[in-house]
């Protein structure tokens, strides 16, 4: 009797936790995605932009880079044009923001934490945006849009403008999920 008793109460709880679960991905919607593409046009992964009403968050993969740190931004021009992607712009700095996650004054809109490529040359992260969905879906979602940026180093998260991350080696516009 007392083992069936632990039994159910053991079933509902992982009900409990699975409804949680459900919950939880159901209130994240996907509101943007981008395909990244080296130079060279070769798939470098993607990036998903995630709402869950209180929180953007960026979710990156790639695939085909070098292990080590890499700075990972928002620009501010939807455009990716080989074979350096300037045709982006600077970081997505629509308040006037010095750049660098550790910079007083800081950060852009646009600036995410360094990504961690393994030794495979393949990482997956997820990044918080920090501004208010509301705002930050605002800028991203202009009328010239918003590009997705790997850089071939690490981000030092103070150099204005731009970090000294080093050149960008894929790219791709982020387009409004519909």
């Amino acid at each position: 009797m007392i083992l069936l008793g632990a039994t159910a109460l053991s079933a509902c709880s992982t009900i409990d936790n699975l409804a949680d679960d459900v919950a939880a991905e159901l209130a994240t919607q996907q509101v943007g995605t981008a395909s990244l593409s080296f130079a060279n046009g070769q798939p470098a992964g993607s990036a998903r932009l995630l709402s869950n009403g209180d929180q953007l968050s960026m979710a990156v993969t790639v695939t085909g880079v070098e292990p080590g740190p890499h700075g990972f931004h928002l620009h501010t021009t939807g455009s990716c044009r080989a074979p350096d992607f300037t045709s982006a712009g600077g970081h997505l700095n629509p308040y006037d923001r010095n750049h660098g996650r550790l910079s007083p004054g800081g950060p852009h809109l646009g600036d995410m934490p360094n990504l961690q490529v393994g030794a495979s040359g393949s990482a997956n992260a997820t990044f918080d945006v920090s501004e208010t969905p509301e705002r930050a879906l605002e800028e991203i979602f202009d009328a010239d849009g918003t590009a997705v940026v790997v850089h071939a180093g690490a981000d030092d998260y103070r150099t204005d403008p731009a970090g000294d991350a080093g050149s960008r080696i894929a790219c791709d516009v982020l387009q409004r999920s519909s």
